[in-house]
């Protein structure tokens, strides 16, 4: 009776993790091995103030859920203690996040991940970690178009200038 239970309560985690790989933006796979209470403790603070879902799962379990969610190519990575992180909106978020806090702490290694259903490798993530933010995009996309603008007032302004001297 009691291995119905167990087997039942594996089954619910598996579609729990299926569903958070389907529905995710981006999810990144990193082993926090060497890092300290405190350290695990400030990267989750910063995963959670970003929206972002931070678990350690067991890789078995992992496994099974990748080859429901067709992403069975991310099990090359699942080996040793593995922590993931799942966002639903930012697909910029986790990837910059930890690779920033790997930075800071050698001991966090990122092992690849899922970005918008594709599995991708340490450097695609990293990649992804260095574009600016959706914000600074959008800042540089509008200064490219007023540019023209700008440019064609300046102009405008030269020769009412200029027109206003030999008058």
């Amino acid at each position: 009776m009691a291995n119905a239970k167990v087997i039942q309560a594996k089954q619910e985690a598996v579609e729990v993790v299926t569903a958070k790989l389907r529905e995710s933006a981006s999810t990144v796979v990193a082993d926090y091995r060497g890092l300290n209470v405190a350290q695990v403790t400030e990267l989750r603070k910063q995963l959670r103030e970003a929206g972002i879902e931070f678990q350690v799962l067991k890789n078995s379990l992992v496994r099974r859920a990748t080859a429901e969610a067709n992403l069975s190519e991310l099990d090359e990575v699942l080996t040793g203690p593995t922590a993931i992180a799942f966002s639903t909106e930012d697909a910029v978020a986790p990837a910059k996040i930890l690779n920033n806090f790997a930075k800071k702490n050698d001991a966090l290694k990122i092992k690849g991940g899922v970005v918008e259903g594709q599995v991708v490798g340490v450097e695609a993530i990293k990649a992804l970690a260095e574009l600016p933010s959706r914000e600074g995009l959008l800042s540089m996309l509008l200064s490219v178009l007023q540019a023209p603008v700008r440019n064609f007032a300046l102009a405008v302004k030269a020769v009412a200038e200029k027109q206003e001297e030999t008058a």
